[in-house]
């Protein structure tokens, strides 16, 4: 049995057509193409949910640019 479920979707022509030359340059179904894009929308607006959840914790500290890139050179023993 499969795991999949037919949808209906008004598309404007253009976004279409675009979506039709990628699945043919990739030699792949429109629907892998369509299905692949949805996935990563939605993955895309997960990890901004998770980003908008630490700006707002007063716990997580935000930290300057400087911050960061020195704590990335201890992380991984960089000596730049």
């Amino acid at each position: 049995m499969s795991n999949l479920k037919t949808i209906t979707a008004d598309l404007p022509v253009d976004v279409l057509n675009m979506i039709y030359a990628i699945a043919a340059e990739k030699q792949r179904q429109f629907s892998e193409i369509v299905n692949d894009a949805l996935l990563s929308y939605v993955n895309e607006w997960e990890e901004y949910k998770i980003a908008v959840r630490r700006l707002k914790d007063p716990s997580d500290a935000v930290l300057t640019e400087n911050e960061f890139l020195s704590e990335l050179r201890e992380d991984f023993g960089w000596k730049v």
